[in-house]
C-alpha cells in the first residue's frame, strides 16, 4: 500500500548512477519529487524522464530536487542518463528496499501476464520530510508540469 499524505517519508540509502550513495537526509529542507518507474530506456519511462529533463531548469528555480528510482543497476542508470542527457539523480534499488518501503512494488499485469514489478508512482516530499502528495495515476508526458503546479500551490 502506498504511503499516505502527511506521513514522514521513509528514509533511504542507495547508489546513484555514478555509484555515490545518496540518502533522503541529503535533501533535508528541500522539496523532492521521488518518482518510481519500472525500467530504464522503455517508452513510458523514457518519456517521463525526458519530461523531467526538459523542465529541469524550472525545477531548479523552484528549489525542487528530482530523484528517479528503479530496480535497475547503477550501470544501466549510467547508460540511461548518458543516452538522454538526464541532469538529475537516478537511484538504483536492486535490493528493492526503497520500492518496498514506499509500497510501489507489487503485482502488475501486461498482455494477460501477471508479474511483480515497480508501479509508476511518485511522491512529493516537502522540506520537512513529509509526504505532501502521492501521484498514483502518472501520465509520463504530463507529470513534470503537474508536480511544478502542485509545489507552487503548496508553497503558498
Amino acid at each position: 500500500m502506498y504511503k499516505k499524505v502527511g506521513t514522514k517519508a521513509p528514509s533511504f540509502k542507495a547508489p546513484d548512477q555514478e555509484g555515490a550513495v545518496r540518502s533522503l537526509k541529503d535533501y533535508a529542507g528541500k522539496w523532492v519529487i521521488l518518482y518510481f518507474y519500472p525500467k530504464d530506456d522503455t517508452p513510458g519511462c523514457t518519456t517521463e524522464a525526458c519530461s523531467f529533463r526538459d523542465g529541469f531548469s524550472k525545477f531548479k528555480r523552484a528549489g525542487i530536487e528530482v530523484i528517479g528510482v528503479s530496480v535497475d543497476s547503477v550501470k544501466k542508470h549510467a547508460k540511461f542518463v548518458e543516452k538522454y542527457s538526464l541532469p538529475f539523480t537516478l537511484l538504483s534499488d536492486e535490493d528493492k528496499k526503497i520500492v518496498q518501503a514506499y509500497g510501489v512494488w507489487g503485482l502488475k499485469k501486461f498482455m494477460g501476464r501477471e508479474y511483480m514489478g515497480t508501479n509508476r508512482v511518485s511522491y512529493l516530499i516537502n522540506p520537512e520530510g513529509k509526504i505532501a502528495k502521492v501521484y498514483d495515476k502518472v501520465k509520463p508526458d504530463e507529470h513534470s508540469d503537474e508536480v511544478l503546479a502542485d509545489v507552487k500551490k503548496l508553497s503558498r
